[in-house]
C-alpha cells in the first residue's frame, strides 16, 4: 500500500469500523476504473460507505434515491425549451459528477436501470441526440437489497457486467460492534470527513496502475479462468471479454495497492474472485443443488495450474 492509498483508507476507516478488508476492495475499484455494486440487507451500511469514500476525495458527488418512479431523465438530465432564446437547453441530471452513489438500484425499473449503461461504459451520456461527456474520474457505487427483499427489480445481465466487483458488507464483529456503538453514544460515528485526495491524486494513480507490468503466463493465466467460465457444465452463460479485461486491470490495482509495479498470480486469484462470479450466469441445474458463482468459479480456479 502506498502513502496515498493508506491516507485514503484510514480516513474512510474514521466513519466505517472494522471493515478494513472491504475498504481495501472499493479502493482497488476507484484504482481500476470500474464501478462497484454493494448488495446486503438494509442497514448494513452500504450508503455510508459509498459516502465516506466520496468524503474522502475533492471530487463532485451526487446521490440518486432509486425509486419505482424514478425515470430515465432523472439520471441523465433531460432537454428543456427555453421560450426566451427560442432553443432547447440540455439541463444535465446527477450522472454528470465524478463519484455517483445510486442508492437502492434494484428498486427503480429496468428502463431507468438502464440508463446508467451508457455513462459506465464510455463514459458519457446522450440526451436529445446529443453526446455529452461525463468528468473525470468518473464511478458509480451501486447499492441494492437482496433480490428476496419486496418491492425490487433483478439487475439485467447487461447491468452486471457493467459493474467490476460486487460487494457485501455483512454484520460487524462483537469488538466491532461495541467500538461502533460507543463511537455512535459520544456522538463521533458520522462525524464529517474531509477530503484527503484531489482528482488529479486519482488520475495520477489510475495511469500508475496502467503501467504495472503482467507477463505473458499470468495473461494466459486469466484467460484460462474466463475460458473455464465459459465450457463449465454448471454455468449457462460465461464471462464476457469485458469481464476478462476487468479481471486484469483489477489484477494492475491489486499490485499497485500492494506496492508492486508488477503482477503475481495471487493478484490474478483476488481479482478473478472480485470481478467474475457475479458475471457468470448458472444453469437451472445449479441452482437447484443450491450452487453459487463463488463455488463454481472456486472450483474452476482449484483445476488451473498456477503459473510459477
Amino acid at each position: 500500500m502506498n502513502e496515498k492509498t493508506d491516507v485514503l483508507k484510514n480516513n474512510i476507516e474514521k466513519r466505517i469500523v472494522g471493515k478494513g478488508e472491504l475498504i481495501d476492495k472499493l479502493i482497488i475499484a476507484l484504482l481500476a476504473q470500474g464501478h462497484v455494486l454493494i448488495e446486503d440487507v438494509p442497514g448494513m451500511g452500504k450508503t455510508s460507505l459509498a459516502r465516506a469514500l466520496a468524503d474522502s476525495l475533492d471530487l463532485s458527488f451526487s446521490r440518486i434515491q432509486c425509486t419505482p418512479d424514478t425515470m430515465p431523465g432523472d439520471i441523465v438530465g433531460i432537454s428543456v425549451y427555453n421560450s426566451s432564446t427560442a432553443s432547447f437547453e440540455v439541463i444535465p441530471g446527477p450522472i454528470m459528477n465524478n463519484i455517483v452513489l445510486a442508492d437502492e438500484l434494484n428498486r427503480t425499473s429496468p428502463k431507468t436501470q438502464a440508463a446508467l449503461l451508457e455513462a459506465m461504459e464510455e463514459g458519457k451520456v446522450t440526451i436529445d441526440g446529443k453526446d455529452i461527456k461525463l468528468p473525470q474520474p468518473f464511478m458509480v457505487i451501486g447499492t441494492q437489497n437482496p433480490k428476496e427483499q419486496a418491492g425490487t427489480y433483478p439487475l439485467p445481465e447487461s447491468q452486471l457486467d457493467r459493474f467490476m466487483m460486487r460487494l457485501s458488507v455483512g454484520y460487524p464483529k462483537r469488538e466491532d460492534a461495541i467500538k461502533m456503538a460507543g463511537l455512535y453514544l459520544a456522538g463521533d460515528l458520522h462525524e464529517e470527513t474531509q477530503a484527503v485526495l484531489t482528482g488529479d491524486d486519482i488520475v495520477k494513480m489510475r495511469e500508475e496502475v496502467q503501467k504495472v507490468q503482467v507477463n505473458e503466463s499470468l495473461i494466459d493465466y486469466a484467460v484460462m479462468i474466463a475460458e473455464g467460465t465459459r465450457n463449465h457444465q454448471d454455468i449457462a452463460c460465461g464471462a464476457s471479454p469485458r469481464a476478462l479485461l476487468a479481471l486484469l486491470r483489477c489484477a494492475q490495482a491489486h499490485a499497485m495497492y500492494e506496492g508492486r509495479d508488477y503482477c503475481i498470480p495471487e493478484d490474478v486469484l483476488s481479482a478473478a474472485s472480485l470481478t467474475l462470479s457475479h458475471r457468470i450466469i448458472l444453469t437451472a441445474q445449479a441452482r437447484m443443488n443450491r450452487l453459487s458463482g463463488p463455488q463454481v468459479l472456486k472450483n474452476i480456479i482449484d483445476h488451473i495450474k498456477v503459473p510459477s
